[in-house]
């Protein structure tokens, strides 16, 4: 099966009460662990590739690699895995022409650090030379707190979407979908400790989601597919398991499931789970040598870190995003 872009995708979902996992990837392991927890439980999937993984990995290589994903579960689990290929917060519109001219199924271009009206524009660019060649774009209003490759947004640079703006800026771009901000936040380090509360047990209670934002947005734009960024748990078993192997992850906090699974249930069609991959895969690795101090094959401490994956992704299409079973 050839790629595919998001619409269908988005369509099945909207009126089947769940959301698309979009997950980011970067190497073989961590795209073994998806997509094979995408063919056994008959997930349709979004893998995403941000700038910074694409200059790190080479477009070439990780076209390769989802290539190789695909090809596999025909052949071992005999059917077609929908997999849509997005470029994650493209920058440019040189960066998102790059992507289309290279393969991508779908880009998103953020314009959110700009004016209204230049991100508009900005946009429309994008989404004019998209459409035609047959790719999709997802455009961003708001802008979320948290680190995005190299970019680090503080939370007083950032703002929740205003819902008296979607309806010009999706009329006026033509964007096929829109990620807007209502409390989540990229990277590990979601929130301060001073942003959040702490419950009886001592532990951090990040701010709830914006879901009176939400509603609003949905009300304007009925139907239209909604996006989620920044939307990692941050599971503390693994946040445990570094701090004890020698990283120093002091009060790392992420979102909620069940207030992400209200969103999936909701008007959100897809959600990007951005840190919590690298969390599994740097606990595992980290825990390993120090189990193992002698051992040193690749193979040995990156198996363990693709189960881990694997399981991390088959929990969060099955209780998160209600995906399962719809590919």
């Amino acid at each position: 099966m050839a790629l595919v872009t998001s619409k269908a995708m988005f369509e099945k979902a909207y009126k089947g009460g769940y959301a698309i996992g979009a997950f980011n990837v970067n190497n073989m392991e961590i795209i073994q662990g998806i997509t094979e927890a995408a063919m056994e439980n008959r997930a349709p999937l979004i893998l995403q590739v941000s700038k910074g993984a694409r200059a790190y990995a080479k477009h070439v290589y990780l076209m390769k690699l989802i290539e190789a994903a695909i090809i596999d579960a025909e052949q071992s689990a005999g059917f077609d895995l929908p997999v849509c290929v997005h470029l994650d917060h493209g920058d440019s519109f040189e960066l998102c022409k790059s992507c289309i001219d290279g393969g991508f199924t779908s880009v998103m271009i953020d314009g959110s650090s700009k004016s209204f009206e230049d991100n508009i524009a900005l946009t429309r660019q994008v989404v004019e030379y998209a459409h035609d060649h047959g790719v999709v774009v997802e455009g961003e209003l708001g802008t979320l707190a948290g680190v995005e490759d190299e970019v680090n947004v503080s939370a007083e640079d950032s703002s929740y979407t205003r819902p008296d703006e979607v309806e010009e800026f999706v009329s006026r771009t033509g964007v096929d979908s829109l990620a807007i901000a209502i409390g989540t936040s990229h990277g590990a380090y979601k929130f301060t400790a001073d942003q959040c509360t702490r419950n009886e047990k001592g532990l951090l209670v990040p701010p709830p989601l914006r879901f009176d934002i939400l509603d609003e947005i949905s009300r304007r734009l009925p139907g239209f597919p909604i996006v989620l960024h920044g939307s990692s748990s941050v599971p503390q078993e693994f946040v445990r398991i570094i701090n004890e192997n020698g990283g120093k992850m002091p009060d790392a906090v992420g979102i909620p499931e069940e207030q992400l699974r209200k969103a999936a249930e909701g008007a959100v069609c897809k959600i990007n789970i951005d840190s919590d991959l690298r969390l599994a895969m740097t606990a595992c690795v980290r825990q390993y040598f120090a189990e193992h101090p002698d051992h040193f094959d690749p193979r040995q401490y990156l198996k363990p870190a693709r189960i881990a994956i694997k399981d991390m992704v088959a929990h969060k299409l099955i209780n998160v995003l209600g995906c399962n079973g719809q590919a």
